[in-house]
C-alpha cells in the first residue's frame, strides 16, 4: 500500500493516513495497520530502524501521524504531545450552519476537561467546512464535541445516526491537515500540512461547493 510521506529527516516521518486503517492494532490484534504496513516496507528496503508512533488518529479518520525512528525520539514526542507543544489543525465538514463562526467547545469526556476550538471556512447550504484545533487529546474528541453542539461530522457512524440528517457520505469527514512543533533534536520549526484528501475534493464537486486549500 503506498502510503505518502510528507516529511522524514534522520530522526522522524510524517505520513499521510488514508481513511479505514489503524495506526496500531485493537485488542483484536488486526494484523493490518498503519504501522505493521511502514514498518514491513522498511524491512523490505533493508533500512535498520524501526518506524514508532508518537500519536494515534482513529480508524476513521485520514491524515498526518508523526513516527520516530527509535524509541527515545518517540517518547520525546510522546512528551511533547503531553505537553501541548504540538499544535493539531483538523479539517472536517459538520452538519448544518453553526451558530457561531468561530468558538470553543468545552465538554469533559470520560471525567476528563476536554476543550475544542473551532473556526467557519465556508458555510454551505447543508454543512459548514471548519478548521478544528484540539487543545486536549481525548479518545475521539473531535467527535463527541461536535455531536454534542448538535452538529456531528458529515459521515458519522458511530456517534450520530445518519438518517438524521440530509447530507451522507461514505466516509467520516474528518482529516488531520496540519502539525506545527519545534523538532526535539534540531529546535527548528516543523510546519508540516497535507493536501485535501480526494475523497473530500469530489464531496466538494458533487455539492458545488467552491474551496481552494489555502498554504
Amino acid at each position: 500500500m503506498n502510503i505518502p510521506v510528507v516529511y522524514q529527516d534522520k530522526w522522524l516521518m510524517v505520513v499521510d493516513k488514508p481513511s479505514g486503517l489503524l495506526v496500531i492494532p485493537t485488542p483484536r490484534n488486526e494484523a493490518r495497520t498503519l504501522t505493521s504496513i511502514l514498518n514491513s516496507d522498511a524491512k523490505a528496503k533493508g533500512l535498520a530502524y524501526r518506524l514508532h508512533p508518537c500519536h494515534r488518529l482513529d480508524r476513521d479518520t485520514s491524515g498526518l501521524v508523526i513516527y520516530a525512528k527509535g524509541k527515545s525520539f518517540q517518547q520525546a514526542m510522546m512528551r511533547m504531545f503531553k505537553e501541548k507543544k504540538i499544535k493539531k489543525t483538523y479539517l472536517g465538514f459538520v452538519q448544518g450552519a453553526l451558530a457561531k463562526a468561530h468558538g470553543r467547545i468545552s465538554y469533559p469526556i470520560d471525567s476528563q476537561p476536554s476543550s475544542t476550538e473551532y473556526r467557519t471556512i465556508k458555510a454551505c447550504k447543508d454543512f459548514t467546512v471548519v478548521a478544528i484545533m484540539p487543545e486536549t487529546g481525548r479518545k475521539n474528541q473531535i467527535r463527541i464535541h461536535f455531536k454534542r453542539i448538535g452538529h456531528p461530522l458529515v459521515g458519522e457512524r458511530r456517534f450520530a445516526f445518519r438518517k438524521d440528517f440530509a447530507i451522507k457520505a461514505k466516509r467520516l469527514c474528518l482529516h488531520a491537515q496540519q502539525l506545527v512543533f519545534r523538532h526535539p533534536v534540531t529546535g527548528q520549526e516543523v510546519r508540516v500540512k497535507s493536501a485535501l484528501p480526494e475523497y473530500f475534493k469530489l464531496f466538494l464537486q458533487q455539492h458545488r461547493v467552491s474551496y481552494e486549500a489555502k498554504n
